[in-house]
């Protein structure tokens, strides 16, 4: 009988030590997410740009360097639209303002709200460009048939590492999952400062 009582207090500290453990993972996964999006922000891995841009003076042009941005765009799961660049890529000097348009239509037969999100390849670059005014920013309601232009204006920025020539912006789209009453509503409905 002596010899049992050791015997359950190492059964006791072992199973102390796996709940412990159980705990801790259940913790840590929590954490991650707020520790994935501070190390992303940090070092720009996952190519999500910043919000709007506001300009606060006229800034100088490098009009010595040029620098190539091209545009793609997708749509998401469940997504019916057509949606595409007007160009598919431009020619920047750093520095400058830069108006592109992206066009979508819902080939559905239903009013239909959309979401564009961004991503900008390489990584790197993403903390120099600035997009001052974008369709992204806003959520786009369009009824069934109806199609649009929407514009980005952007500024890459001067500071740029020299050894990136091409940037590539890319956009998806996604279906909001709720009807639009878009008579009287207009486009461009405010959600959040989606960059």
């Amino acid at each position: 009988m002596a010899e049992q009582q050791p015997h359950k207090h190492s059964n006791n500290r072992v199973i102390a030590w796996c709940m412990a453990g159980v705990v801790g993972m259940f913790l840590f996964g929590f954490a991650l997410v707020p520790l994935y999006d501070v190390f992303c922000e940090i070092t720009g891995i996952n190519g999500k740009t910043s919000g709007r841009y506001e300009v606060a003076a006229a800034g100088q042009v490098d009009g010595q360097r040029t620098v190539t941005v091209q545009f793609l765009a997708s749509n998401g799961p469940g997504m019916t639209w057509e949606f595409r660049p007007v160009q598919r890529s431009v020619k920047v000097h750093p520095g400058e303002a830069v108006t592109v348009n992206f066009f979508a239509a819902n080939q559905s037969d239903h009013a239909m709200v959309g979401q564009a999100v961004p991503s900008l390849a390489p990584a790197e670059g993403t903390p120099y460009f600035h997009k001052t005014e974008c369709f992204c920013f806003n959520q786009q309601p369009l009824e069934a048939g109806e199609s649009v232009e929407m514009p980005l204006v952007f500024i890459v920025d001067p500071d740029l590492p020299e050894h990136i020539t091409k940037m590539t912006l890319s956009y998806t789209l996604y279906d909001q999952n709720r009807e639009a009453k878009v008579s009287g509503s207009g486009p461009g409905t405010t959600t959040n400062n989606n960059g």
